[in-house]
């Protein structure tokens, strides 16, 4: 994708977390509980990379905690491209970090962790395949699973070609899928005609799972933290660490 056809690129600074707070089409979702989302089913989270999982699920995950069941993490790649040429972050370290603030987090949304199925496919980050993913994940999951990914026009091609392959796998197996937005928080503006909102359902949290969700999200320091060694801003940005900080959790069903 190049720079110019790249909408987290292009949108900068990204949309103001008070847009977001605002405007009166958030207020007007329908709710959604967690056990109405999972329907009695096994959940399955497909993360592109270690921290999707809590940037769009965390508040889910916190509310559910140690009464989650049995939950299957996937995690795509090790996210050893969020830094591209950077002698403080290279990818052999971020192969090891980044899974460890993965687990690190999940232990802050309160799950229990000997409980978590946790597969990682260690797919070259920057280079996820839908084809490829489909087929690794129909052997993972069963009918009836509540299948949950980033949203296939996410503007991430990560995030974009998991949705793709989700949406995939989860036909052919019976599963039901749903998508959460991430970077489209950063680039999409409040009523943006490219979001589904007729499919979206809203997630409230209370204050203990929003509590946890915020802790969680700390915990990928690599992520939210300058990179000086390249002069380089922090990944997850202000505004959107405000905005998926906020209580409630969006769902594309």
């Amino acid at each position: 994708m190049s720079a110019a056809q790249d909408p987290i690129a292009a949108a900068g600074a990204g949309t103001a977390p008070g847009a977001w707070r605002t405007w009166p089409g958030l207020q007007r979702l329908p709710r959604i509980t967690p056990p109405a989302l999972l329907g009695g089913g096994r959940l399955v989270l497909v993360a592109p990379h270690p921290d999707d999982e809590v940037l769009g699920c965390g508040g889910l995950l916190a509310s559910l905690g140690a009464m989650a069941g049995e939950t299957l993490l996937v995690s795509v790649t090790d996210g050893e491209a969020s830094h591209p040429g950077s002698p403080l972050w290279p990818r052999e370290r971020l192969r090891e970090v980044r899974p460890q603030e993965s687990r690190e987090a999940l232990a802050r949304l309160g799950l229990d962790l000997p409980r978590l199925h946790w597969r990682r496919l260690r797919m070259a980050d920057g280079q996820v395949a839908a084809a490829t993913l489909d087929a690794a994940l129909r052997g993972l999951l069963r009918p009836g699973d509540r299948l949950v990914s980033t949203w296939r026009h996410d503007g991430h091609p990560d995030h974009e070609q998991v949705g793709l392959a989700c949406a995939a796998a989860a036909a052919a197996r019976g599963a039901r899928h749903c998508e959460v937005p991430i970077w489209a928080w950063h680039w999409a503006e409040p009523g943006d005609p490219r979001l589904p909102w007729a499919r979206a359902r809203r997630l409230d949290l209370d204050e203990r799972a929003l509590w946890r969700k915020r802790r969680a999200i700390a915990a990928h320091a690599s992520q939210l933290q300058a990179d000086p060694s390249r002069g380089a801003a922090p990944i997850l940005g202000p505004h959107l660490l405000e905005t998926l900080s906020q209580p409630f959790e969006v769902y594309f069903l």
